[in-house]
């Protein structure tokens, strides 16, 4: 079933050597924070340039909570992009002063699991101290910073770096999989919610951003285990791209064009994909498609797939306006004009 909303990332091809993990973005449920809670108590310093990201899932009626690094103090914040896929509204929050903000998507990239965010109206905000990744050796004293389990305050772990380079396949709370590489391994406690933060060094410097943890926290909340960092230089690289508004077949650069359908593969014909919902108020509302209807292209592009609709709505802008043509529940070819709304990034 393919949804033209937030869905479980595509199964990519995993390189040689990987260890399975699990992204940790954490859903606000109380069971988890107070078990995390518990883990860690000791608070974090002030945590300069460190904001708790916090996204409303409207479509799948739940909330999530991340951390966000600020790059800038007009408020340009990174983060991963798993923090903020399928997030219909987010809130940036200092933990220092309790300021928040509602922050806007500038771009990001779902392969390397980068995002970069906009707080509204932000000034005067402290930024983080970048270190250099490529400096970073086996065996170094780092501390991970995060709003673990989601509990709004930042607290922290510290480790060691166990490794360098390293291949990981990830899976998430939606059901999907994805690999990520070149990876900062260290023993440090990442917990969910503490993805987005940075991983410092004995100087205070970020050398990483936290991504993932090894799937045995799925079993022991509590339990140490093995996290792993984006390497700084590697994130800010990608995020000075999206600034660039410099688009890629991986850097998605703007708000995400939104149709507004659940679909599924035709069993009769094999090509085409099969509306089996639409969301109210959306463009495929507005433009007359219902359950049943068989989507066959659109803006001039051959739709094989639920796979092919959701890639060629992603190509397109917000208020585009793009054809489709369609079979509808009588069998008859049909064709309509489509106004794509902004959706929630991917």
């Amino acid at each position: 079933m393919q949804l033209d909303l937030p869905a479980g990332q595509p199964v990519r091809r995993v390189p040689a050597r990987t260890v399975l993990a699990v992204l940790v973005a954490a859903v606000l449920v109380a069971a988890v924070v107070a078990g995390l809670t518990r883990a860690r108590t000791q608070p974090a310093p002030a945590g300069t340039g460190i904001v708790v990201i916090e996204t409303n899932l409207a479509y799948q009626g739940e909330q999530a909570a991340g951390t966000g690094m600020v790059m800038t103090s007009s408020g340009e914040i990174l983060t991963n992009n798993h923090v903020i896929r399928g997030a219909t509204e987010i809130t940036m929050r200092v933990p220092s002063t309790g300021q928040s903000y509602s922050a806007e998507v500038v771009g990001y990239d779902v392969v390397d699991d980068v995002a970069l965010l906009q707080a509204s109206g932000a000034s005067d905000l402290k930024t983080i101290s970048q270190g250099d990744s490529a400096a970073v050796n086996p065996g170094q004293s780092v501390q991970a910073v995060g709003n673990a389990g989601g509990t709004g305050r930042l607290s922290f772990a510290s480790g060691t770096v166990t490794s360098l380079d390293r291949a990981i396949t990830v899976s998430d709370d939606q059901g999907g999989t994805e690999s990520l590489s070149g990876l900062i391994e260290t023993n440090a406690a990442v917990r969910p919610g503490d993805s987005g933060g940075p991983l410092l060094n004995s100087s205070g410097q970020v050398i990483g951003m936290d991504t993932a943890a090894s799937a045995g926290n799925r079993v022991d909340q509590t339990a140490t285990s093995d996290g792993y960092a984006i390497p700084i230089n590697k994130a800010v690289s990608i995020a000075r791209q999206i600034e660039s508004g410099n688009g890629s077949a991986t850097v998605h650069i703007g708000g995400t064009a939104f149709l507004g359908v659940e679909s599924t593969s035709s069993s009769y014909s094999g090509s085409g994909a099969v509306i089996s919902a639409v969301v109210p108020g959306s463009a495929a509302e507005a433009a007359g498609l219902s359950p049943g209807d068989q989507i066959l292209s659109v803006g001039g592009h051959t739709i094989s797939s639920p796979d092919d609709l959701s890639q060629v709505v992603q190509t397109q802008k917000p208020g585009a306006s793009v054809s489709a043509v369609y079979l509808d529940q009588a069998g008859a070819t049909q064709t309509t004009s489509l106004t794509l709304a902004s959706g929630p990034p991917r």
